[in-house]
């Protein structure tokens, strides 16, 4: 790609109106999110620590919109001692990931409380995926264009295929989501978002 598709990229992301809107339904949705699932949060929390040592929820740095770091949050699911420079499993029988995690991982539950990264206004609902930093370090320009927006609980990249997806497909994903964001996407993203979660497709 050329300097010429960078800037047309950069113009096409830029939609104050827009942002403005999905601000409000992101922490609006994140809210009563968090709220109607509060009860099962505390039942994965004790559910975690009768099954393996640690805290219950992760926290891990990630590289926000403008290459901005921010702390993560993730309810565990992999044992004590991992680095945080490690890459995520890539198969479900990863031996980090304990017993529980698996089941937290394949229903995507693991993600909830990414809810308050969302409430913070460092994540929104719908993005691309929020990377760690160390692979962030190594992309080329093109790969930076990916942090022209903030990074999603869910996006283009988790309904068609997860983590299953080579890196250039989901570069392409992103690229068609930050040129065609609109309210209506991100609507259809997060009921397809529902489907891909319930068939566990791709999760590890």
């Amino acid at each position: 790609m050329d300097a010429g598709h960078f800037a047309r990229l950069e113009d096409e992301s830029r939609k104050p109106y827009y942002e403005a809107v999905k601000s409000v339904c992101d922490f609006v949705l994140a809210l009563a999110s968090l709220i109607i699932f509060a009860p099962f949060w505390l039942i994965i929390v004790i559910l975690i620590h009768l099954d393996s040592k640690g805290r219950a929820v992760f926290k891990h740095t990630r590289i926000g919109r403008d290459g901005k770091p921010f702390t993560l949050y993730k309810f565990r699911t992999m044992y004590q001692g991992v680095k945080d420079q490690e890459l995520a499993p890539r198969n479900p029988r990863d031996e980090r990931v304990t017993r529980v995690g698996r089941f937290l991982r394949r229903t995507s539950l693991d993600e909830v409380p990414q809810l308050i990264n969302i409430l913070k206004g460092e994540m929104s609902l719908v993005g691309p995926r929020p990377e760690m930093p160390f692979i962030v370090e190594h992309y080329r320009p093109i790969e930076r264009k990916r942090l022209l927006v903030k990074p999603g609980l869910t996006g283009i990249w988790q309904i068609m295929g997860r983590k299953d997806l080579p890196l250039h497909h989901n570069l392409e994903f992103d690229f068609y989501y930050i040129r065609n964001r609109s309210l209506l996407l991100d609507f259809v993203i997060i009921l397809k978002t529902v489907a891909v979660v319930i068939s566990g497709k791709g999760a590890y």
